[in-house]
């Protein structure tokens, strides 16, 4: 099966030290991160609201803490799991030069994350390669890829854009383009805000999976919505909550959110994976593992 959803999502983020990111709205759609976004409305994550100096002493509390998810051979686990949600496959790697249109209304979906062309984040990633590669094969389809943002339209894409992705990613600069692109704006700020949250290595994967899902969104399902929805019922282990419970209602809501999203779309990549890990007690997310994901198993020794 492949990828059961593209990314709810534009956005524009920033440094991931500062884990803030801006991301605007396609205009006529909702701002709950269930829609894609609308370009003149913006939202932020919440430690936008936090000064200089609270940053600056997150920052020594995470650095003071375990690498967990971002570490190398968890971090490789995490784009595995990830995959076999997103492209049905362990080998992340394989999906650089993945693309095609897989009728949800967002465009082409593209590369080892699912980048939109309607929702603005494969764009910005075209644009970002474009600075640093100016003589890319890509670069000449920036100015339909600027029309088509927001739409599902493939004017000015048709029929070339395909064979040029994928001949670009086997460009190695493309592929750390894609790298760079996905850690900048949906690994390194999910894994930061669950350190701060208290959360450890499962948990730091459950948000990630969430944020690379539902988006950062600030409604009901988005990602920050999902969070701020889940503080509402227990508290984070930092404010003193147990771990497991507050997981466990984390996924509760975020199983809900993409049924709303999706009547009858499949959440394996919660009941019999996520929710499995949980269950199994494997907070640290330790290998060996073993789930399904669409009636599929998986095993990483």
């Amino acid at each position: 099966m492949k990828r059961a959803g593209c990314l709810f999502l534009s956005f524009i983020a920033v440094a991931p030290a500062a884990t803030a990111a801006f991301y605007f709205l396609s205009p006529g759609s909702e701002t709950d991160g269930s829609a894609r976004p609308s370009a003149s409305a913006s939202a932020h994550s919440p430690e936008q609201d936090r000064s200089a100096a609270e940053r600056r002493a997150d920052d020594k509390m995470i650095a003071s803490l375990p690498p967990g998810l971002a570490g190398p051979r968890k971090k490789e686990l995490a784009q595995q799991i990830v995959a076999s949600a997103e492209n049905s496959t362990l080998d992340w790697r394989s999906a650089y030069g993945y693309i095609e249109d897989i009728g949800d209304g967002q465009g082409y979906t593209a590369g080892i994350i699912g980048f939109c062309s309607g929702t603005h984040d494969l764009l910005t990633l075209v644009e970002r390669y474009t600075k640093a590669h100016p003589d890319n094969g890509l670069a000449r389809y920036l100015p339909a890829l600027r029309k088509v943002d927001g739409t599902d339209s493939h004017e000015g894409l048709d029929p070339g854009f395909p064979a040029a992705w994928k001949n670009e990613a086997a460009q190695q600069a493309f592929r750390a383009a894609q790298d760079e692109e996905r850690d900048r704006v949906y690994f390194d700020p999910a894994v930061r805000l669950a350190k701060l949250d208290g959360l450890g290595t499962l948990g730091q994967f459950v948000y990630y999976d969430a944020m690379v899902f539902h988006g950062p969104g600030t409604g009901p399902t988005g990602f920050y919505g999902l969070r701020e929805a889940t503080l509402k019922e227990a508290d984070s282990p930092s404010q003193g909550g147990k771990e497991g419970a507050y997981l466990d209602i984390f996924l509760d809501l975020r199983r809900k959110a993409m049924r709303t999203t999706k009547a009858g779309i499949d959440t394996s990549r919660i009941d019999t994976a996520q929710r499995q890990f949980l269950y199994d007690g494997n907070l640290s997310l330790k290998t060996p593992l073993t789930w399904q994901v669409y009636g599929e198993t998986y095993r990483v020794p």
